[in-house]
């Protein structure tokens, strides 16, 4: 299996190449060059395997939520290079993808990513680890009041993204002992993009190229404001 991905939603911009197990990454903290940045990173990485776009067997983006602007730079390219290219797409949650990083990098199994909405809001992902190593979704990928979050049973959870940087003294004092620590500074990175994508193709969720969409949560505040959510 053959899989260019893409992350764009966060701080970080980086892209992936999945070629039957094996990953390639271009990974970049550089938040306002995500548009110029992208297209060169997957192009160096499709010419250091030797390999043509249209040899692929799907592409996948991460499609939020995040970054509004992010996000939508992501779609746009994933979608342009899929029109173009005649492959599929799968969309990888960010907050999955970011929670399957801690996984692959520390080993903790309960995990709870979480990305700064401002206007005191947060994208906020319950996830546990499945027996196959990959991210298993405990709730829905909400929009929520830090204060009014429910809050998971269980111990040993570790939360990470900049939302708890922004609410994580609040947070943990809400969950006690029951939180095992937390990283604000962990992003997302296109690597577990093209892992998860890969599971996906693999399972059947891969769409045209029309139906790839993002995840914004926030589309009305989006849409009338502008604001990068």
């Amino acid at each position: 299996m053959k899989i260019l991905a893409i992350e764009t939603a966060t701080e970080a911009c980086s892209a992936a190449l999945y070629i039957e197990g094996e990953i390639s990454l271009r990974f970049r903290v550089e938040p306002r060059r995500h548009s110029e940045l992208i297209l060169p990173m997957m192009e160096e990485l499709l010419a250091e395997a030797g390999i043509a776009l249209t040899r692929l067997n799907a592409l996948a983006f991460g499609r939020g939520p995040g970054s509004f602007t992010g996000v939508r730079i992501a779609t746009g390219v994933i979608q342009g290079a899929a029109f173009g290219a005649d492959l599929p797409v799968v969309g990888v949650s960010t907050l999955a993808a970011l929670a399957q990083r801690r996984y692959r990098e520390h080993g903790e199994k309960n995990l709870l990513p979480a990305y700064d909405a401002r206007m005191h809001e947060l994208y906020w992902g319950c996830y546990r680890i499945g027996e196959d190593g990959l991210v298993r979704a405990q709730t829905d990928d909400l929009l929520v009041d830090p204060d009014q979050i429910d809050l998971p049973t269980g111990d040993n959870w570790v939360g990470i993204g900049s939302g708890w940087n922004s609410y994580g003294v609040n947070l943990q004092k809400r969950l006690g002992t029951s939180l095992a620590g937390f990283d604000g500074e962990l992003l997302c990175s296109a690597w577990d993009v093209a892992l998860l994508g890969a599971a996906g193709f693999t399972n059947g969720e891969a769409v045209p190229a029309e139906l790839a969409l993002p995840v914004y949560l926030r589309d009305k505040v989006a849409e009338k404001t502008g604001l990068r959510a």
